[in-house]
């Protein structure tokens, strides 16, 4: 059974740094392009960063570019998402999710995901 697990999630105040990990298992992930979506209460899920396949080809959402780093291993079949500079608008349950690389930012659908974990971002 396929399963992407997300860690790392926590209760950081504006200014700290946090590192997420996706863990993914019983599939083949090393040919899909994985990376994060996230939901800010009471808003819609929106794409934050994805990696192709061999890990050089990354995208993200211009709220984090310069902030946020997207980094993949495929010998452990884990994606990190390395958030510096982090700030209260931030405050999100963070998703993992696997599948076709423009599929992440233009509403395609994903083959997997995860079940999220919580970041938040004190002031």
């Amino acid at each position: 059974q396929v399963q992407l697990v997300e860690s790392g999630g926590g209760l950081v105040q504006a200014g700290d740094s946090l590192r997420l990990s996706c863990a993914a298992s019983g599939g083949t992930f090393s040919t899909r392009s994985m990376g994060w979506f996230r939901q800010a209460p009471g808003k819609e899920r929106e794409f934050v960063a994805v990696s192709d396949w061999r890990g050089t080809i990354k995208n993200y959402a211009d709220f984090v570019k310069g902030r946020f780093t997207i980094i993949r291993d495929n010998s452990k079949n884990t994606v990190y998402l390395q958030m510096n500079s982090l700030k209260p608008e931030d405050t999100a349950v963070y998703f993992c999710a696997a599948g076709a690389f423009s599929n992440f930012w233009n509403g395609g659908s994903m083959d997997y995901w995860g079940k999220g974990t919580l970041v938040t971002v004190s002031s």
